[in-house]
């Protein structure tokens, strides 16, 4: 029953998709609906039945986003250019101008009776009236049947079917009623005020064969250019159209000065960002595990609890906190500097300062971390090891550097690779404190001094000067996952030679 439904279903869409022109879909649709028949009404597919479901939404939600994006970065799809060539030659070819000689019309409006269909009545300087309702013109005379002569002056007055509207239900709907547009001959009927209609002319005419398009008032040709069409002279008719660049996106961020500039300093700042948020964090959360271990120590398990504080609140909730707290005027931060030392530091105006605010801020909310895995981590080391070592007269640094630390990083280190990948992409830190600010100076694209790549991939997608660049931050996005699959193989790699030195131990 259910398959029946969806097979019901996927017919009418696909008889929709056919009449709108969507063929490719269409066809698509079609596959599927084939493949889905075949494989849970065959005995021979009974596996796949219960792999398929998977399968289809890995194909959804993973690979097609994954292929749509790798797409999108070989194009200049972006603000200008989000429509197809086709649906643009469209857009173009609607624009209308006013003759100054233009054929204008005084009018009456009507409403079907019972219904919302508006119509009008339309009168001409010569010739018979004119009856306008969607899709047709008609002229029309008294006597002809279904008009009416209502006061017998020999002109047309009233339709049978509809009612006449007066000047306050005109003005009640005048937005519908001015974007109403009827064919007459090459021109198109419009309503240009509340007292007239006139014959708009077509402005521009797409001609296919020498793929240009025409401007019908000056002549001139606008042939395609970069996704735009062009005159001789530069100038380009709006909207422009998606087109297939190449690699043109990926050789930018590393041939444009004006790109290349901001996108290698926001590049190297990814990549310390991530070093020195893993170093911080795991100092602090090993020198806090490493006291916190010791058996002797009162109220630890207090101590315990007040620490997992900032891992127990969301990171987005602390991080606006933090965003308070380094407020250049009335921040917690700054006061006690002020009251302390007579300084005020401008925390997220100054692009040292607002590195060293994020380093503080990921600082609070990553060493609960790496305090749980290190504590972890060292509850798991034999004591018998410290004793032997104590016994053979190693001192405290001695055994924690030569005998914990190493067999620390055996379970720790694909903890911190993966640590590294994370702040790598931790998008929330960054945009909720500071929003990748301050800017460059000079850069063509959105770059700020604290960006990292993910932040500003979503500022070229959506907050850049010239317009949304969805091809170019494409690209960065495949550039971020080319680096995090390298991360990550490296930490598959690492976690095995780590394997082999445990084994060993």
């Amino acid at each position: 029953m259910a398959l029946g439904l969806l097979d019901a279903l996927g017919i009418w869409t696909f008889c929709s998709l056919l009449l709108r022109g969507e063929y490719w879909m269409a066809v698509g649709l079609a596959v599927a609906l084939a493949l889905i028949n075949w494989i849970y009404l065959s005995k021979r597919t009974y596996p796949l039945k219960y792999l398929f479901p998977g399968l289809f939404f890995l194909v959804l939600f993973v690979l097609y986003p994954i292929g749509y994006n790798i797409y999108i970065a070989f194009t200049n799809y972006g603000t200008g250019h989000i429509l197809s060539k086709e649906q643009a030659i469209a857009q173009i070819e609607s624009r209308l101008y006013l003759p100054p000689d233009a054929e204008t019309f005084d009018y009456v409006v009507f409403q079907e009776e019972g219904g919302t269909g508006f119509a009008f009545l339309l009168y001409p300087k010569e010739g018979p009236a004119l009856f306008a309702r969607e899709g047709e013109v008609v002229p029309v005379a008294p006597g002809v049947p279904g008009f009416l002569d209502q006061d017998g002056d020999g002109v047309v007055d009233g339709a049978e079917g509809y009612r006449r509207l007066g000047l306050p239900e005109v003005v009640q709907n005048l937005s519908t009623l001015q974007a109403m547009e009827f064919p007459y001959g090459e021109k198109i009927l419009r309503m240009t005020s509340l007292q007239e209609f006139a014959a708009f002319e077509r402005r521009y005419r797409y001609d296919p064969e020498k793929d240009v398009m025409v401007d019908l008032l000056s002549g001139t040709g606008y042939r395609p250019v970069e996704g735009f069409f062009t005159s001789p002279e530069g100038e380009a008719l709006l909207p422009g159209f998606t087109i297939f660049v190449g690699g043109r996106n990926f050789f930018a961020l590393v041939t444009n000065p004006q790109i290349s500039g901001p996108f290698f300093r926001v590049f190297a700042w990814t990549f310390a960002y991530a070093f020195f948020s893993v170093i911080l964090t795991f100092a602090l959360g090993l020198f806090l595990a490493y006291h916190l271990n010791n058996p002797y120590l009162r109220f630890r398990k207090t101590y315990r609890m007040l620490l997992i504080v900032p891992y127990a609140i969301p990171a987005f909730i602390s991080v606006l906190m933090w965003r308070g707290f380094f407020n250049p005027e009335v921040g917690v931060f700054n006061q006690i500097l002020y009251s302390l030392f007579g300084i005020k530091i401008p925390w997220l105006q100054d692009p040292f300062w607002a590195k060293v605010a994020l380093l503080l801020n990921n600082l609070w909310l990553g060493f609960p971390y790496m305090m749980i895995i290190s504590l972890g981590a060292l509850q798991s080391i034999p004591e018998e090891l410290h004793e032997a070592a104590q016994i053979d007269g190693a001192s405290t640094w001695q055994r924690f550097w030569r005998i914990t630390f190493p067999l620390l990083l055996v379970s720790l280190a694909p903890l911190l690779i993966g640590s590294f990948a994370f702040n790598f992409n931790n998008f929330t830190n960054i945009y909720l404190l500071t929003e990748g600010r301050p800017p460059i100076p000079g850069a063509q694209t959105p770059a700020g001094s604290t960006d990292i790549l993910i932040s500003y991939t979503y500022r070229l997608a959506f907050e850049g000067q010239r317009g949304n660049q969805y091809g170019l931050a494409s690209a960065v996005s495949i550039l971020i996952f080319f680096i995090i699959g390298t991360i990550s193989w490296i930490n598959f790699r690492f976690t095995r030679a780590l394997e082999e030195v445990s084994e060993n131990v």
